[in-house]
């Protein structure tokens, strides 16, 4: 599989990265070492988890398998931490629970470092200065390779990376950010993906393919065994079962028949291909959606249908995003 820097830094990472989402709630441990075998022959390297996927378990999980299945020194790992299981406080970004979360995640991960750690969310509360001072002390400490963010807007993207710029050598540079972005979910266009070109921060896609939906799996109904019929999975299929993303999903399989190619591959082909995108992060239930998904790597687009899709597609981005002189 083709290596892509990520961002503006000497890390290298697959093109196409492997999500633990379900891991550890809906994805046994054999079906995850099936699902990491699958991934590490066919030269990805980029896997992803978070501290708060099914409660730990996924890095849990994550972490036995790297030590019996798979040459740690082969995968880049890559978690977050910055999410609380609190009504009353989503994210908390203070110092001591991001670099405890830190320390948490590598015992259960079996690893004395990550090689990405990325902030889960914003925190409108802690200070974003010291929220940052953890990236830095993470990566000084040798605990974290590379420092990321994830779902961050475009001002705090913008404000993040300037900041640790702002110090080079003394901070370190984010490196990716990672926000949902597919067909049917294109709005880091506006403003994230302008700030991370601009700054070389490189996007990680997730739900690349519009949470299973331009695969065209949900267009004859829910399938029983999909996750739009999950008890825990459901709501968030649901607002891309509407008409208009019904046309973008009729784009990508009429794209398809056309190549005589899968929706599944023409929508993961058309992500990662995407200008600044390095890697989208692929979330499998099973290792042969898992070799469904990896059998884009022999696929590009043709320019004419990248054009096709992007038309139907396309987000209204008017005033302040489009020329003045143009309205």
């Amino acid at each position: 599989m083709e290596q892509r820097h990520l961002g503006r830094t000497g890390l290298r990472v697959s093109r196409i990265g492997l999500g633990t989402l379900t891991w550890g709630r809906d994805t046994g441990e054999e079906a995850a070492a099936e699902q990491v075998k699958t991934f590490w022959e066919a030269g990805g390297t980029l896997v992803d988890t978070a501290d708060v996927y099914a409660g730990g378990e996924a890095e849990y999980l994550l972490g036995r398998l790297l030590a019996g299945l798979v040459p740690r020194r082969d995968l880049v790992i890559a978690t977050k931490a910055g999410s609380v299981p609190d009504p009353e406080r989503r994210f908390d970004g203070s110092r001591g629970h991001l670099l405890a979360a830190l320390d948490a995640s590598l015992d259960r991960l079996g690893t004395d470092h990550v090689d990405l750690w990325q902030l889960h969310a914003f925190d409108p509360v802690t200070p974003l200065e010291e929220t940052l001072q953890a990236l830095d002390l993470a990566v000084s400490s040798g605990r974290a390779r590379y420092a990321g963010v994830a779902g961050f807007c475009g001002w705090q993207l913008a404000k993040a990376a300037t900041w640790q710029l702002a110090a080079p050598g003394a901070r370190t540079r984010l490196a990716s950010t990672q926000m949902e972005y597919s067909l049917l979910q294109r709005g880091v266009e506006r403003e994230v993906l302008p700030a991370a070109l601009d700054l070389g921060v490189g996007l990680l896609p997730s739900s690349p393919l519009g949470r299973g939906v331009l695969t065209g799996k949900y267009r004859g109904g829910t399938p029983a065994d999909s996750r739009g019929a999950s008890q825990s999975l459901a709501a968030l299929v649901e607002p891309y079962l509407d008409e208009a993303a019904g046309r973008i999903v009729d784009a990508v399989v009429t794209a398809a028949q056309g190549l005589a190619v899968t929706p599944l591959q023409v929508a993961l082909a058309w992500i990662r291909d995407r200008p600044g995108v390095v890697a989208p992060i692929v979330g499998a239930r099973t290792s042969a959606q898992l070799e469904a998904a990896l059998s884009v790597e022999a696929l590009s687009l043709p320019e004419e249908i990248c054009r096709a899709l992007d038309d139907v597609s396309a987000p209204v981005h008017r005033y302040p995003d489009q020329d003045w002189s143009t309205l």
